[in-house]
C-alpha cells in the first residue's frame, strides 16, 4: 500500500481449502491488508457481524452455508461492503448466479495472486462514502442524460425512462462511463482500465458477462436497446 500512515484496509476472506486459504491469508497480508480467514460461510456471517471489513472475499462452493448464501444474506441486511467471490465455476449462468446474489465481482480458480490484488484495488476505489439518496429524484445538475437513460453520479441512482434501475456498484460505474461516452465505441482494453484498473486481456469473459447482466436491467424486452456489441471492438451505448 502506498500511503503507510493510512490504517490497512479490512478484509474477511471465507475459503473452506485451507491451503488456498492459507496461501492467500499470507499474500494479502504482505500486500498491506488486515485479513480475517475463516473456514465456512457460517464463520464468515459471524465475523462479518462482529466487526464490518473493508471488503469480503467469499468462496462459493463451501459446505453448509456457501458464498452465494453469505451473499444473499449481507444484502438482505442492507449491507453494501464489496463482495469479490472465488469461483472454479467458469460457465457464464454461474457467474451471473454470483452477481444476481450481489457480488461485486468474481475471480475465477485457479487464479493469479496480482489478479485478485488489481480487482480489490478496484473495488475499495469505489467505497469512497457515498451521500443518502434524497427522496425526489435527481435536478438537473450533474445528471448524465442519454436517450431515455438518466443517471445521478452524486447519488448513484440511475432511470431508463421513470423505470429506476436497481444496480450493483460495479454495474453503475459501468452504466455510467458508457453514458458518458454516448454514442462512442469503447475498446475492451479501455473499459477494463477505467473500471477495473486492470486488463484481464482478450481471453476474459468478465466485461462480457457484466454487459450482458447489465443489458437484463437496463433494456426493456419490449422496447428499443440502448446497449450494443461491436464484435471485435467493445461496447456502445446508443439509440437503436
Amino acid at each position: 500500500m502506498s500511503d503507510s500512515a493510512a490504517p490497512a484496509p479490512t478484509v474477511l476472506l471465507a475459503e473452506d481449502d485451507r491451503a488456498i486459504r492459507n496461501a492467500l491469508e499470507r499474500a494479502l497480508t504482505l500486500e498491506g491488508y488486515a485479513v480475517t480467514a475463516v473456514a465456512d460461510g457460517v464463520q464468515a456471517l459471524a465475523a462479518a457481524h462482529r466487526a464490518r471489513p473493508d471488503i469480503l472475499v467469499l468462496d462459493v462452493m463451501m459446505p453448509g452455508i456457501d458464498g452465494l448464501q453469505v451473499c444473499r444474506v449481507l444484502r438482505a441486511e442492507g449491507d453494501r461492503t464489496p463482495i469479490l467471490m472465488l469461483t472454479a465455476l467458469v460457465e457464464t449462468p454461474d457467474r451471473i448466479a454470483g452477481l444476481d446474489a450481489g457480488a461485486d465481482d468474481y475471480v475465477v480458480k485457479p487464479f493469479d495472486v496480482e489478479e485478485v490484488f488489481a480487482r480489490l484495488r478496484a473495488l475499495l476505489r469505489r467505497t469512497a462514502p457515498e451521500p443518502e439518496p434524497q427522496p425526489q429524484e435527481p435536478g438537473a445538475d450533474g445528471q448524465v442524460i442519454a436517450a431515455d437513460l438518466r443517471i445521478d453520479p452524486q447519488a448513484r441512482r440511475a432511470w431508463r425512462g421513470s423505470r429506476e434501475l436497481e444496480l450493483t456498484r460495479t454495474e453503475f460505474d459501468l452504466l455510467e462511463l458508457l453514458a458518458r461516452n454516448h454514442g462512442i465505441v469503447l475498446d475492451h482494453a479501455t473499459i477494463y482500465d477505467r473500471i477495473w484498473g486492470y486488463d484481464f486481456g482478450p481471453g476474459s469473459k468478465n466485461l462480457a458477462v457484466y454487459v450482458g447482466y447489465l443489458r437484463r436491467k437496463v433494456d426493456d424486452p419490449d422496447g428499443p436497446p440502448l446497449l450494443h456489441t461491436v464484435r471485435g471492438v467493445g461496447y456502445v451505448l446508443r439509440e437503436a
